[in-house]
């Protein structure tokens, strides 16, 4: 694809993909591409990678699963591999559609997790480097229990009212992804063997206070990586730093992301806020 018009929907096999550009595209300059989160979605984001782009000059380009935002649903119940399946089927699709040629890619949480499988999965010199915010790498008994209970807010409280104005199928988003974690097979979940295999920069941003994972995850990177590893910590913060400290967490990424393309003639012409 040579142009990429603001904002639609990719044909991603039998899916329709939600995605929204921000900035250059691809072919002008290097994108940094957005995972979300396990309830993610491209509305989701807010203004964030609005802010990654104006901090960076390059293009950022986010993109609704399937099941979620205004994607088409996905068929569930999703099988305990479904990370798996979204970074080794579908995001390479998702590249190819784009035209991506370098960049980044930055993901949170589940997205976090998608990003690492890819890069330590796919070899591909156009990722230059991964941010994981509050990625898991193994289940904790905390993220069960966060999980389990925000299933009972779901059918006890306004929370499905909530998240149904994120996506067009809120049951399908969110028993795809409450479901599948709560899987009694999902304990074994654990993708700490693709951390070995990266070979571009890894940041890791965490709040301090997150509920659904503890620092035992930045020391399994810190432990399994090869490559460089940079973390940052977030004091006061929980699971979702972009939207916690917004602005902590694009300067963070910024510069991440802009030392690591300036190493490659390729920065853009913004400044991190």
């Amino acid at each position: 694809m040579t142009s990429l018009p603001p904002s639609g929907h990719l044909a991603i096999g039998d899916h329709q993909l939600e995605y929204r550009m921000i900035g250059p595209s691809p072919a002008e300059a290097p994108t940094l591409v957005l995972l979300h989160e396990g309830l993610g979605s491209v509305g989701l984001w807010g203004d964030f990678p609005d802010r990654l782009a104006a901090a960076t000059g390059a293009g950022v380009f986010v993109y609704s699963r399937a099941g979620y935002g205004a994607s088409s649903p996905a068929q569930l119940p999703r099988k305990v591999d479904y990370m798996h399946r979204e970074a080794l089927d579908v995001l390479p699709r998702v590249l190819e559609a784009i035209g991506f040629r370098r960049g980044l890619l930055v993901g949170h949480s589940d997205g976090a997790s998608i990003a690492a499988i890819y890069a330590g999965g796919v070899p591909d010199h156009r990722v230059r480097g991964v941010t994981l915010i509050a990625p898991h790498f193994v289940v904790e008994d905390i993220s069960v229990q966060s999980i389990a209970e925000i299933k009972t807010a779901y059918e006890t409280t306004e929370l499905r009212t909530k998240l149904a104005k994120w996506h067009k199928d809120v049951d399908n988003a969110f028993r795809g992804w409450n479901d599948a974690w709560l899987d009694p097979a999902f304990r074994n979940w654990d993708i700490t063997d693709h951390l070995a295999y990266i070979r571009v920069p890894v940041q890791i941003v965490q709040g301090a206070d997150d509920q659904y994972g503890t620092l035992r995850q930045i020391e399994i990177a810190e432990a399994e990586c090869y490559c460089p590893v940079e973390t940052v910590i977030l004091p006061s913060t929980g699971h979702a730093p972009h939207r916690e400290a917004t602005e902590a967490t694009v300067k963070a990424v910024a510069e991440f992301a802009n030392r690591l393309l300036q190493g490659h003639g390729e920065a853009g012409h913004g400044q991190a806020a």
